[in-house]
């Protein structure tokens, strides 16, 4: 199966609204604030990453240009994207960004989810955290429990 750039923009806005959501704590931190070391950027195929990870991949996307799936680590979820390109890469996470969340990369690869399992992703798999757009609401709908601009 061969991707169109339309259709990587959906996967990829698809992708970061079911994970981003309101899952921050709004401290915007970069998830490297333990302390613990940073280890050498991971890289390889998708079973690879997700062996490192620790997860076990529930396939969503396998076609020529990028090889999405999704992992759990409890009750979080995240994705784990390969690209066969450096700039199919780019242009997806550019993309996704428009709709915030929390974003781990790598070389040709990167992960997707609330900020405290990517920056947790980060000891295992190296990398470099990146954040999407916040959109309104802040921390106070944060607070609130809500999506800013819902009123109940």
């Amino acid at each position: 199966m061969r991707l169109t750039r339309p259709m990587l923009a959906l996967s990829a806005a698809a992708t970061a609204l079911v994970l981003a959501g309101c899952g921050t704590d709004g401290n915007g931190g970069d998830g490297g604030d333990d302390g613990a070391p940073v280890p050498e950027t991971a890289t390889g195929s998708l079973e690879h990453l997700a062996a490192e990870a620790k997860c076990a991949p529930n396939m969503q996307t396998d076609a020529d240009t990028i090889r999405q799936a999704i992992c759990e680590k409890g009750e979080e979820k995240y994705i784990l994207a390969t690209f066969s390109t450096d700039r199919g890469q780019r242009e997806w996470i550019n993309t996704a960004k428009d709709y915030g969340g929390y974003y781990l990369v790598g070389r040709k690869w990167v992960a997707v989810g609330h900020e405290d399992v990517v920056a947790d992703l980060r000891g295992r798999l190296g990398g470099t955290l990146e954040q999407g757009a916040q959109h309104g609401g802040g921390e106070h709908a944060a607070e609130h429990g809500e999506h800013a601009g819902h009123s109940g």
